[in-house]
């Protein structure tokens, strides 16, 4: 049996993070993968800089546009291969305009009667307008498409912001979200489609890790917090990131840690010890 840690961390920049000690802590945690998003930097801004993070070699898709998004996953080991970017199933292209904002790497460890899989990705967020709500949209269709045939072929955890927060507990004001981006019923009916839960709403599909570890509804178990009105330092939370898994992966983990001190961005890094 090996233990092996991940971490999915929403960086907000990956420059911005180094300034406030993203290597000291990698150091610290000595994660097997980090999974980030949000690294807003080019192939230009990360060679010789940040290639490499405690030890940990990078691999990344960047977005087109300059200072956007950008996802990417560190590993203490070689992965078998590295899929940069995402199809749609469906041969619609539909995945296209995702992939020119990078939001999708997956790092495979196969091996001869198994196939398993770390991916880092970032979902859209809506809540900059209608337009990028309905982006966001497109992206949940296609990505089911996605992960739908993914599970047909190989074991994987998802790690990654998803600007979903799925129930109630999820998040400190749900009641004056009800209609916010990232709460909206069609947005978290699409994460019960996709989930197990100890509450039972799927018989198949992938596991929120987190909350099957912690199915508490009062531990405030946030990962994000806005930079508007104190929200940190009052808790006014949402737990956006996420590892999603395939059961049989899910079963593996042992113990989760929400890092709230870290403040290495307006995230908070979620590592999964896991044993297989």
């Amino acid at each position: 049996m090996k233990r092996f840690a991940l971490t999915s961390l929403n960086l907000n920049g990956i420059r911005s993070a180094a300034t406030k000690g993203l290597e000291a802590w990698a150091a610290r945690q000595a994660p097997d993968c980090i999974c980030v998003q949000e690294v807003k930097a080019q192939a230009q801004d990360i060679a010789g800089k940040f290639e490499v993070l405690s030890g940990m070699k990078g691999h990344f898709q960047f977005a087109e546009k300059k200072g956007y998004s950008g996802v990417g996953v560190y590993c203490k080991y070689e992965p078998s291969d590295v899929v940069i970017g995402f199809a749609d199933p469906l041969g619609k292209g539909r995945a296209d305009e995702f992939n020119a904002e990078g939001r999708y790497v997956e790092v495979r460890f196969d091996k001869p009667g198994s196939k398993f899989s770390v991916i880092s990705c970032y979902f859209p967020s809506g809540s900059s307008g209608e337009e990028r709500q309905q982006a966001k949209f497109r992206f949940l269709d296609v990505m089911h498409d996605h992960l739908a045939t993914l599970m047909e072929e190989r074991d994987f955890v998802l790690c990654g912001d998803i600007n979903i927060a799925h129930k109630e507990q999820d998040l400190k004001n749900y009641k004056s979200n009800a209609k916010n981006s990232g709460f909206l019923p069609e947005e978290r009916a699409w994460m019960t489609a996709h989930l197990q839960t100890p509450q039972g709403e799927a018989e198949e599909g992938l596991v929120d890790v987190y909350r099957t570890l912690h199915p508490s509804t009062t531990d405030e178990c946030y990962t994000w917090w806005s930079q508007r009105g104190a929200a940190y330092d009052k808790n006014v939370g949402w737990r956006l990131d996420y590892h999603l898994a395939t059961p049989n992966v899910a079963a593996w983990a042992e113990r989760v840690e929400i890092d709230r001190a870290a403040r290495l961005s307006d995230h908070a890094p979620v590592t999964v010890w896991y044993e297989a």
